[in-house]
């Protein structure tokens, strides 16, 4: 027994990227989940990757989350209760969830708040301006 076609489309659903300006996020749907992609800038990059670990309750290198540098792709689920955090706020710049005080950075990785973990990142390919989730 096989999956139906419409079910099969669900599974999966393809991004133009090449309109989301550097320094900037877009907000997609994916299986009826907010997905946050973030074209991100040489100096966010930068800024990630020299964050310690050691400061980080859900310790993950910066270069463990984006598959390429520029791009970040996560859900935007708060890890705490399921909130949708607000993108470009928060003290590290990234998100903040206004519910309950999550605070994440430009990689998704929880740095403030309640939130036990880092923003859930979902399977995802690059392909030029083609991005496929899922």
């Amino acid at each position: 027994m096989s999956a139906s076609a419409d079910v099969l489309a669900l599974a999966s659903a393809e991004f133009n990227t090449s309109g989301i300006a550097e320094g900037s996020t877009l907000t997609v749907k994916w299986r009826g989940k907010p997905v946050f992609i973030r074209h991100r800038t040489a100096e966010e990059i930068a800024k990630e990757g020299a964050v310690s670990l050691s400061l980080l309750k859900d310790p993950q290198a910066d270069s463990d989350r984006a598959a390429d540098p520029k791009w970040l792709v996560v859900l935007g689920i708060c890890t705490h209760l399921g909130c949708v955090p607000i993108s470009g706020a928060g003290e590290y710049g990234g998100w903040f969830c206004p519910c309950h005080g999550s605070h994440y950075d430009i990689s998704g990785r929880v740095r403030k708040g309640p939130a036990p973990l880092n923003l859930e990142i979902p399977p995802y390919k690059l392909d030029g301006d083609k991005l496929v989730i899922g």
